[in-house]
């Protein structure tokens, strides 16, 4: 974090947009586009550092509420993650403390902590922590919440129709912005910082667009060609529908559906700036709606990234981990099985469904698959690994495609692949 000196006006804005975050009601980055679009005169910079010092509060609460003992406060949790976490001293601090709050730091400097249970040493809830160290040993589940709990880089993908990798990188690389390849996907690039890009030429003329080096990769999992039938089955504000389009060098015909219209309105300017014009956006009513069923055997190729608990990407909503609870995990696993179930009659013989989440739970994931393989004979599951290698992308997973950000850089994902045989 930067050497910056902390003013009160800066810590209260961090201090408000906390407290509203700790009720979990909404989303936390609504919750900031909210408190942002009310506090139009906060200027960017400021923006970054009320933004990430109140995400480094939700990544880290449990350690922050142990430090902070009986006392905990939305001021409290600021204060001791701005010294304990981001390492600022009280002459940093110094525009925004009181003399209680000078000797209360001073004090929290020398407090050392018991390691605590798995959940408190890895800052995640109890249930969750239980949930991941049933299938991973309690090191590995400690290396996983270490990733989780740094902020993700900034990955961007290189429209294909538009540009080459080398060209953008050669380009920003001109521009003195620092960026390098992704490890994995091909039209990945990585920054080293996180520079506005909304008003870059080209964000603008759709060369670029924001999207993690993991959600790329599912694009290649589905492998579309030229001229297929291709359906991205809850395509959301559409950043796969757009990638899947560009592998097809926008030929044959790409269907985006979701059940939401407002996530859907999302993608229409960006399809814009795509160049793309295989795309046809619909808004279904559920999994069951009358215009899959008349769609029944025509696809080459679908995509159904399933709505899921997000515990993937806890990177960037760190809120996640305290919004979700194992009964919503639940709720969300049966319709993630009637999804796939529905999906899956999209499907003519020999094409191929790629089934995915930003979950790392087992429940949402390999046991989905598991049960739909076992009420599907007709289908089969392909290596992950092998149809990635076929691409020339070499990446250490085995049947499902398993990413984790403390061993791949990416958000947490699962992806398997199926193919229907008759």
């Amino acid at each position: 974090m930067s050497s910056m000196p902390i003013n009160a006006p800066l810590l209260q804005g961090a201090r408000n947009v906390l407290y509203e975050l700790l009720k979990f009601d909404y989303p936390a980055d609504a919750v900031l586009s909210h408190f942002f679009r009310n506090n139009r005169e906060i200027g960017l910079r400021d923006r970054a550092f009320i933004a990430e010092t109140a995400y480094a509060v939700l990544r880290r609460k449990r350690t922050l509420e142990r430090l902070c003992g009986d006392r905990v406060t939305p001021q409290r949790l600021l204060l001791a993650s701005l010294t304990r976490v981001a390492g600022y001293n009280n002459r940093q601090l110094a525009g925004a403390l009181d003399i209680e709050e000078v000797k209360w730091l001073d004090a929290l400097r020398e407090v050392s902590l018991p390691p605590g249970t798995l959940g408190e040493q890895t800052d995640l809830p109890d249930w969750l922590a239980d949930r991941l160290a049933a299938f991973m040993s309690d090191d590995d589940v400690i290396a996983l919440a270490r990733g989780m709990n740094q902020p993700a880089p900034l990955d961007l993908r290189v429209n294909l129709v538009k540009s080459s990798r080398d060209a953008v990188l050669k380009q920003l690389q001109a521009e003195g912005i620092e960026a390098e390849p992704c490890p994995y996907a091909p039209q990945g690039i990585r920054l080293k910082k996180k520079p506005s890009l909304a008003k870059h030429p080209l964000f603008l003329d759709g060369t670029i667009e924001v999207q993690d080096e993991g959600s790329q990769l599912l694009g290649h999992l589905l492998q579309p060609r030229r001229g297929e039938m291709v359906m991205d089955f809850c395509a959301g504000a559409g950043g796969k529908t757009l990638l899947l389009g560009a592998l097809m060098r926008s030929s044959g015909r790409l269907y985006a559906f979701d059940v939401s219209e407002k996530r859907l309105a999302k993608l229409k300017p960006r399809l814009a700036r795509s160049g793309l014009s295989n795309v046809h956006p619909g808004v279904i009513s559920s999994e069951t709606d009358i215009k899959i069923k008349r769609l029944a055997g025509k696809f080459d190729r679908v995509l159904v990234d399933a709505p899921c608990s997000g515990l993937g990407t806890l990177r960037r909503n760190p809120d996640m981990k305290w919004r979700q609870s194992p009964t919503s995990v639940a709720e969300v696993q049966q319709k993630q099985a009637a999804i796939l179930a529905s999906a899956a009659r999209l499907l003519k013989p020999g094409a191929r469904l790629v089934y995915a989440t930003c979950s790392i739970l087992p429940e949402e994931n390999e046991a989905i698959v598991a049960g739909f393989l076992e009420a599907h004979p007709e289908f089969e599951q392909k290596s992950a690994a092998e149809v990635l290698k076929q691409q020339d992308i070499t990446c250490d997973t085995g049947e499902h495609l398993r990413l984790f950000p403390h061993k791949h850089g990416t958000d947490g994902f699962f992806a398997a692949v199926l193919e229907r045989r008759t």
